[in-house]
């Protein structure tokens, strides 16, 4: 079972709603889906005149779990691994995930 529709738009209108329209060349957010993963970057535009492509760095990782249709939240290190993001606990509602990555109380995603 892919990720639900739903749960996708709410991470989507999420993401869109991070950075002010006026203020997006030069900065979005994005998500991107790979199975029952979505992953959220902050991209930037080239910073080099040889450069053509947005530089992406991974903020959050929300895995889906089809079983218990709830979801559990990840952090990426400075090697781009992930972690399980232990002040959350698992199977969550992808409401309540959003929500932390949005507050950020440990400064571990959005710094």
């Amino acid at each position: 079972m892919a990720v639900p529709d739903l749960d996708l738009a709410r991470i989507r209108a999420y993401c869109d709603t991070r950075v002010p329209i006026r203020l997006r060349e030069e900065a979005r957010i994005e998500a991107t889906v790979r199975g029952n993963s979505v992953t959220i970057f902050d991209c930037r535009p080239p910073w080099q005149p040889n450069l053509t492509q947005w530089s992406k760095a991974p903020v959050a990782q929300l895995r889906y779990k089809p079983a218990t249709a709830a979801w559990t939240l990840y952090w990426a290190d400075r090697n781009g691994r992930w972690h399980v993001y232990d002040d959350l606990p698992p199977d969550r509602p992808v409401q309540t995930l959003i929500d932390e990555i949005d507050d950020d109380p440990t400064a571990i995603f959005w710094g």
